[in-house]
């Protein structure tokens, strides 16, 4: 192909897709077909659009979500594990101009930190909370989480999470929906470039409504694979996902500005 061929492709109106100019460098080290880096890549392209990287802080605790700290070129501070929310709190009350969000797995914000979360949620800090949920503890061994589904294999339930002895697979969108100290609430996805689109339209909108001091927390959650800890290859992990996760956690939004989804 001549260099003039190239040069047209390139061309800044026939761009389709290129790297965040927040994200950092450093290669992805999340397990190849991983939702992480796709939801990286669309909150720092977020934070780009607005504006925003020179006034934006991230806080991760514990679990795959740690790692973010070394992709997310912008001001990032890390929490004990669960402890985001109470962290974030913090932060956007002691700099209440700044943007500040969370970034948390489902064991880390529906387990250890359900208090921070729950409460959080219920004073209505102003903040924007991001919940990535792959129904297991994917970091620390695979082990069943609140969020694990019924019959679901884990290594601590090798024989399926059996609700009878451990409980139903908590919603903890749906339960935050409730509160009142909630503006926005949505659950999305990032298996497909349909599904991407619509998770960073709603990853926008959470961020907007923070900058326009809207009275309340934007919580959004994205229901993701664990290949890895599915011992399935990405493309299984996906339609697995999409089987049996989407039916237990329907994708589309819950509470929009301060209101219910009926």
């Amino acid at each position: 192909m001549s260099e003039i061929a190239i040069q047209n492709i390139i061309k800044p109106e026939n761009l389709v897709y290129q790297k965040s100019r927040l994200m950092t460098e450093k290669p992805l080290s999340y397990c190849p077909g991983c939702g992480h880096g796709t939801a990286h890549r669309l909150i720092m392209e977020v934070i780009d659009e607005l504006g925003k990287e020179n006034d934006t802080i991230g806080v991760a605790p514990v679990g795959c979500s740690v790692l973010a700290y070394e992709f997310m070129d912008i001001d990032m501070q890390e929490a004990a594990h669960g402890r985001a929310p109470a962290l974030a709190t913090a932060i956007k009350r002691l700099w209440p101009d700044k943007v500040v969000f969370t970034y948390q797995g489902d064991g880390d914000l529906a387990a250890i930190g359900t208090a921070e979360t729950i409460h959080a949620c219920n004073r209505g800090e102003k903040i924007v909370i991001v919940f990535v949920n792959n129904g297991i503890y994917g970091m620390t061994g695979g082990q069943m989480a609140p969020t694990t589904l019924e019959g679901m294999k884990t290594s601590t339930s090798p024989y399926g999470r059996d609700v009878a002895l451990m409980g139903n697979p908590l919603k903890i969108t749906e339960l935050v929906a409730q509160l009142p100290g909630t503006y926005y609430v949505t659950r999305q996805s990032v298996h497909n470039p349909g599904a991407v689109r619509k998770a960073k339209k709603a990853i926008k909108k959470a961020f907007q409504n923070q900058i326009d001091n809207a009275p309340g927390l934007s919580f959004i959650e994205i229901v993701s694979n664990c290949n890895s800890g599915w011992k399935m290859t990405p493309v299984d992990a996906n339609n697995w996902m999409v089987d049996n996760m989407f039916p237990y956690y329907p994708i589309g939004d819950i509470k929009v500005d301060g209101e219910l989804i009926k």
